[in-house]
């Protein structure tokens, strides 16, 4: 009885915490908590509004490469650029951006302000942080012009931290803070350049991770953005030079859009997102960022929007008649052939097909074609199918499972884009092409057996038309970001430039897939038909506006006119010029 007395008589109580409820409190003060950070960080980039699906597709929308052959759901809005306030699924990619600049501003803040006291590990993780940051803030700041900037996670704690602002106090003009958030992304990412290794370290870095040469690719992308190009030219010129790590071009451009180590964060890849091949994947769809699977698919759906109605898609989107005639009737390789990156870029017939040795032939999945026009997406409206990012060219299987299955990485940054923004930049700074920006084309040009370009058949505007509407599209046909160089090129603001859109954009439902679909004729409609002003971004959901009273909207919102900001800047639209004279 003594003993037990004396035992409940003490006073002080056993406290534990435990390790496998982490806090904000107790998680995040090493470096090894830092490291599993970053993973999460990296993970929100492959969730539904970001790469895993409508982030990306519906960017392929605001372009004028991809169309809503289904002309219904979300993708008709993004496509016809004319979405409400109050449409709350083109909501989900701020949703799921910002989750990621949650998680990011998590691990800078931990990191602390001075980066000349992190050893290399750290420095490393900061990095990382900053890269993605700065990525998500370059798809908000071209999604929906004037997003809010929140850059300490301590500020989550307090109800004006969380509700942030994005404007200045008096200040509604949305162009002023679309100026603060790339100042913003510009920082991100030449930080990161610092604090990051190059690819050439090898082991991770060389496999998935960002490095120095993807946060110099993507600073290049934001100062362009505002036509800051002899800055973004010195960056360019560098990645070139190799000072970031070494890159060249794939000799087989399909290489580009295969899954698997062997294809995968490949030499001319400066940055991809990452996703689990064929079969290594778990069975949970996870479409949102709070449904947390362990046994997550961790693929992605853009082939179940992108492949042909008969393999089991989801039949909404197609390549645009315009892309697929660019490649039909444009210039033929040095043998007569048509350019290989049709291949891989639009699933049609070819009779150029039946000997190709890249690929499979004329095979749809694991089905020969036939030259019937059978194989299309949408057997109602007819289109056609988009190869890239799916596995028909591949082989891997007979039809798709549709959701978050897919594993090809995508590809968001490649050499190829270095080498023609470059001899874009080159043409600006010096106002005609030069021997290098020549060069630099014709490099992305030999690997399709393309004739080199001679320098003096083009002027100023001639070299920009070759570059905007040949070899761009050609090589980044039916890829994310279209949109983004369509405004920085001032394209919405030039009645000519918004015909040329609405001519690239035209369609006829229905038709036959290889009929050539000229605008004005009957029966022919167009995705810019509906452009209104300010529409080239996504307005603000108005819910989030709402629920956080300190935002404003942008000029989709407000129906405004951004041409005035373009003109502010000193920026020209170059004029259309007729490259076939």
């Amino acid at each position: 009885m003594l003993g037990f007395g004396t035992l409940t008589s003490c006073s002080e109580k056993l406290e534990l915490t435990n390790p496998n409820d982490p806090t904000t409190g107790s998680f995040g003060n090493t470096a090894d908590d830092l490291e599993d950070a970053v993973i999460a960080c990296y993970h929100h980039t492959r969730m539904e509004g970001t790469y895993a699906r409508v982030g990306y597709t519906l960017e392929c929308c605001r372009g004028d490469e991809v169309w809503n052959v289904a002309q219904s759901w979300l993708h008709l809005a993004a496509d016809n650029l004319n979405v409400s306030i109050d449409a709350g699924d083109f909501g989900w990619i701020w949703r799921d951006w910002y989750y990621v600049v949650n998680i990011c501003n998590f691990v800078v803040t931990k990191c602390g302000g001075d980066n000349t006291a992190l050893s290399d590990k750290m420095k490393r993780i900061k990095g990382q942080a900053l890269f993605i940051r700065g990525l998500a803030y370059y798809n908000l700041a071209n999604f929906y012009q004037n997003p809010a900037i929140i850059l300490d996670y301590n500020s989550y704690s307090t109800l004006e931290g969380l509700y942030a602002a994005n404007h200045e106090e008096g200040v509604t003009d949305p162009t002023v803070q679309y100026d603060l958030v790339l100042d913003q992304v510009e920082s991100d990412f030449a930080t990161a350049m610092e604090l990051l290794p190059t690819k050439d370290l090898g082991g991770e870095w060389a496999k998935g991770r960002a490095t120095k040469g993807a946060a110099a690719g993507f600073y290049a992308r934001a100062l362009m953005q505002r036509h800051k190009y002899s800055e973004a030219l010195a960056v360019l010129k560098e990645i070139i030079a190799g000072t970031y790590g070494k890159y060249e071009l794939m000799k087989n451009y399909g290489d580009n859009f295969r899954e698997g180590s062997a294809y995968e964060n490949n030499a001319e890849s400066l940055y991809e997102v990452q996703f689990l091949d064929y079969g290594s994947q778990g069975s949970d769809d996870e479409w949102t960022p709070v449904n947390i699977s362990k046994n997550a698919s961790q693929g992605h759906a853009l082939e179940a929007n992108f492949a042909p109605a008969h393999v089991g898609s989801w039949q909404d989107l197609a390549a645009a008649p315009w892309l697929y005639f660019l490649f039909k009737n444009g210039e033929r390789t040095k043998d007569g052939k048509l350019d290989p990156r049709l291949y891989w870029t639009i699933g049609t017939y070819e009779d150029d097909w039946e000997t190709y040795s890249d690929g499979l032939g004329n095979m749809c999945y694991t089905e020969k074609m036939a030259d019937d026009g059978s194989v299309v997406v949408s057997a109602t409206n007819k289109g056609l199918p988009v190869a890239k990012y799916t596995n028909f060219r591949t082989g891997l299987y007979s039809s798709v499972v549709t959701g978050l299955k897919c594993g090809i990485n995508i590809r968001i940054m490649r050499y190829s884009d270095v080498l023609l923004r470059a001899a874009e930049c080159e043409n600006e700074v010096h106002k005609g092409p030069t021997d290098d920006a020549i060069k630099w084309v014709n490099m992305v040009r030999s690997r399709a057996n393309l004739a080199d370009l001679n320098k003096d058949d083009f002027d100023f505007d001639k070299f920009f038309e070759q570059i905007a509407n040949v070899e761009r599209p050609k090589e980044f046909g039916c890829e994310a970001g279209r949109c983004y160089d369509l405004i920085r090129w001032g394209f919405f603001y030039d009645d000519d430039r918004l015909q040329q859109l609405k001519e690239h954009g035209a369609y006829k439902l229905g038709a036959d897939i290889k009929e050539e679909i000229i605008y004005g004729a009957a029966g022919v409609a167009s995705t810019f038909d509906k452009y209104a002003k300010g529409h080239e971004y996504f307005p603000i959901y108005q819910n989030y506006m709402n629920i956080n009273s300190n935002l404003v909207g942008n000029s989709a919102n407000l129906n405004s006119d951004n041409s005035e900001y373009f003109k502010k800047k000193g920026w020209t639209v170059h004029p259309v010029v007729d490259l076939s004279k």
